[in-house]
């Protein structure tokens, strides 16, 4: 049973924090409105702390779930922030989206005083996090990795060491460049099958089950279909990734054409008040034309 904090309840972090509980851990939470925490504490056993620097003061290993670069300096280096109690030798661990160049920062400093810093953003969206079936990409080194691997294997089916600081952030950039990507062929292929007189059902059906499957096809084809939307990762958050993609590729000079044309398409989602709606909704961008 290992001393565990968990800053940032959202939509991941509440049931990311409850796996660990549930796991027999000694957890204590920290989110920035406090009845979300009280909330926590009603359904799982743990305490909730004042500020994040409380939360290292008591913790081993201090796991994160937060909004943006921003947030994430705010919870860790800012002035109630967990780096100002970090005991030596404990982990802190960042499952946010953030950009490479704040986990390299963070981890920089966190090497200087004695303590470990892992990147590990996360895949598989509010339900992989309420199932524990997350996919988890981490960036630091092994031998911290070794360290928190069986913690994350609480809330995770797949866990795994991308490389040195920053990587596990480059890899979730990967991951939401071909998500995209993904989703736009899917609204196409569906906006097709519709204005060609087809049951989509039916050719949801027969095509996911060739070269064609794919995750978001299983997830979100019938839904996408429906034209139901009021779930899931949130175009908002999407394109705040995506921002972070390409800001990502012109640092190494990467060519992301389709995915900047995607990021745009978001945007058009949001001018139609589809901010908060899940990212599968590129396909209500292409029935409103």
């Amino acid at each position: 049973m290992a001393r565990v904090g968990f800053i940032g309840l959202g939509v991941m972090g509440f049931p990311m924090a409850g796996h660990l509980a549930t796991c027999g851990h000694q957890v204590t939470v920290y989110n920035r409105t406090k009845s979300k925490a009280e909330d926590w504490l009603n359904i799982y056993k743990g305490r909730v702390a004042e500020t994040p620097a409380e939360v290292a003061k008591v913790s081993d290993f201090i796991f994160c779930c937060v909004g943006n670069d921003e947030d994430l300096k705010s919870v860790s280096i800012g002035d109630i922030g967990a780096f100002k109690q970090m005991v030596r030798g404990s982990i802190f661990i960042d499952h946010s989206t953030v950009s490479a160049k704040v986990s390299q920062e963070l981890a920089s400093i966190a090497s200087e005083n004695g303590f470990g810093f892992i990147d590990a953003p996360v895949s598989g969206g509010q339900v992989g996090a309420e199932k524990g079936a997350l996919t988890v990409m981490c960036g630091g080194e092994k031998d911290l990795f070794n360290k928190i691997e069986s913690l994350i294997a609480c809330y995770s089916k797949s866990c795994m060491l991308m490389g040195k600081s920053g990587t596990g952030q480059l890899t979730k950039m990967v991951n939401q460049i071909c998500i995209a990507g993904i989703l736009q062929g899917l609204s196409e292929g569906l906006l097709f099958s519709e204005k060609a007189g087809l049951d989509s059902s039916l050719v949801l059906d027969v095509i996911s089950k060739g070269a064609a499957g794919s995750w978001q096809m299983k997830n979100r084809g019938t839904t996408m279909a429906k034209n139901e939307f009021e779930f899931g990762f949130a175009v908002d958050w999407m394109r705040k990734d995506l921002g972070i993609c390409l800001d990502e590729a012109n640092t190494i000079d990467a060519s992301l054409p389709i995915t900047a044309l995607l990021d745009q398409y978001y945007k058009d989602v949001q001018r139609m008040g589809g901010g908060r709606w899940d990212t599968s909704s590129l396909i209500a961008r292409l029935r409103k034309m």
